[in-house]
């Protein structure tokens, strides 16, 4: 079965999360993605948060699936000119560098667009045009300019950034189908663009329900935030809000069964109008059902407290796997906080590619995560990160047409590093 990006190259020039995240998913679709790396150094991240000495990192590994590597010092006369011939092979280079890097190493989008007119170039920024433009950012720094750290956290705390990497993944999903975008694009125009993410943009689109109550605040309080049932005035931005839900159902996450031992003992219960019997009958509360006071949601915003309060005392005499099955049952929405260690064991996230066991040479097996999108006539392989350089070789001859003479060349000229040729797996 053919793969959905079958026949597309990647010239890879991205390091660290924002482009590897982007060039990894173009890489799942088969796109064949050349990652270009420093000989003797490569990305940053092969030796970031090492696990085992000597040993690629998982922070690394984990970013970069199903491409090939080659070394090339782009300084050196024969290593730009390698440059340049991948550059005319290639139908996309990706590239996260600080602003104003590849202008400085003459890759100015008039040089390369002269060089292949059907070029597509893709950058990760961290902000657009502007006062910012030329400022570096990265993940934490990305979720701060971008409205989600001011927007979470505790009322009465301070902001605080998520544990999901909305800034430097999430920009790179932006990129992704940018990408792809343009792809399509061409084959009607036959040719190239250049497509920018900036990862304020990026961080933004990702919290723009905080945009909508921004707008909403204008025109009265928020009735569905905590702070409304409590009598708190609001400001003129919108809050912290704890684990209030974001939409118009209001939710929460309760202590369950064990929750003094178990950090993750807990469970998010949305209170949904549309089960507001069921949720009654379950708690013990049939009487709120008729209640003025309980009846309508909109009846039940100056009560959440009260209510969610009377709710985990029925949360909390039972483990959160048996209250979402008792819940589920009556079709109310909830969802159990998972520990990484619980994704991590869980089979059937294994069983459906959300979490794949990968082999590697050095490192042996480790679990990353699977394609998050699935196409039903382009199934997933993930295959296991590059060795530093470990396609060069491969590259020169298949991409380019290198004859044995010219790899020789090549390797003594010192434009690839080293000689690189990996023992058979």
């Amino acid at each position: 079965m053919s793969k959905a990006l079958e026949g597309v190259r990647i010239l890879d020039f991205t390091h660290v999360q924002s482009g590897p995240t982007c060039t990894q998913l173009l890489a799942w679709f088969g796109a064949d993605v050349i990652k270009v790396e420093r000989p003797g150094a490569g990305d940053a991240t092969r030796q970031q948060l090492q696990d085992l000495p000597g040993v690629d990192s998982l922070y690394f590994t984990m970013l970069n699936h199903n491409k090939r590597s080659i070394t090339l010092d782009a300084k050196n006369p024969k290593g730009n000119a390698i440059l340049w011939r991948l550059i005319a092979e290639c139908d996309v280079l990706v590239e996260n560098f600080a602003p104003g890097a590849l202008d400085r190493m003459g890759l100015t989008w008039e040089k390369l667009q002269a060089a292949n007119p059907g070029l597509i170039l893709a950058s990760v920024k961290g902000f657009g045009p502007g006062r910012y433009q030329d400022c570096k950012v990265y993940e934490n720094v990305a979720q701060c300019v971008g409205g989600a750290a001011s927007t979470t956290g505790w009322r009465d705390g301070v902001p605080m950034v998520s544990g999901a990497q909305i800034g430097d993944s999430g920009t790179g999903l932006h990129l992704a189908l940018g990408i792809v975008t343009a792809l399509y694009q061409r084959t009607q125009t036959g040719q190239g663009q250049r497509v920018d993410c900036a990862m304020q943009d990026g961080v933004l689109n990702l919290c723009r329900v905080k945009l909508r109550d921004q707008q909403r605040l204008g025109h009265g309080p928020l009735m569905e935030y905590s702070q409304y049932g409590e009598g708190v005035p609001f400001g003129e931005a919108v809050p912290r809000a704890g684990n209030d839900s974001g939409g118009g159902q209001p939710g929460r996450i309760l202590k369950c069964k064990g929750w003094e031992q178990d950090p993750n003992a807990y469970i998010y219960f949305i209170t949904q109008g549309a089960v507001w019997g069921s949720i009654c009958d379950i708690i013990g509360e049939p009487g709120w059902k008729d209640d003025p006071a309980y009846a309508t949601p909109k009846a039940r915003l100056p009560h959440l407290n009260e209510i969610f309060t009377r709710i985990e005392a029925w949360t909390m005499k039972h483990d959160k796997f048996e209250a979402m099955d008792i819940l589920n049952a009556y079709e109310i929405p909830c969802g159990p906080i998972l520990s990484m260690k619980e994704i991590a064991e869980d089979p059937m996230l294994r069983a459906n590619g959300t979490v794949v066991e990968v082999e590697h040479p050095t490192r042996g097996a480790y679990l990353t995560v699977g394609n998050p999108i699935k196409l039903s006539a382009s199934p997933t392989e993930v295959t296991r990160a590059p060795l530093l350089g470990e396609h060069t070789d491969e590259i020169l001859r298949e991409v380019l047409g290198c004859t044995d003479a010219e790899i020789g060349d090549i390797l003594g000229s010192g434009a690839v590093g080293g000689v690189h040729r990996i023992a058979a797996e």
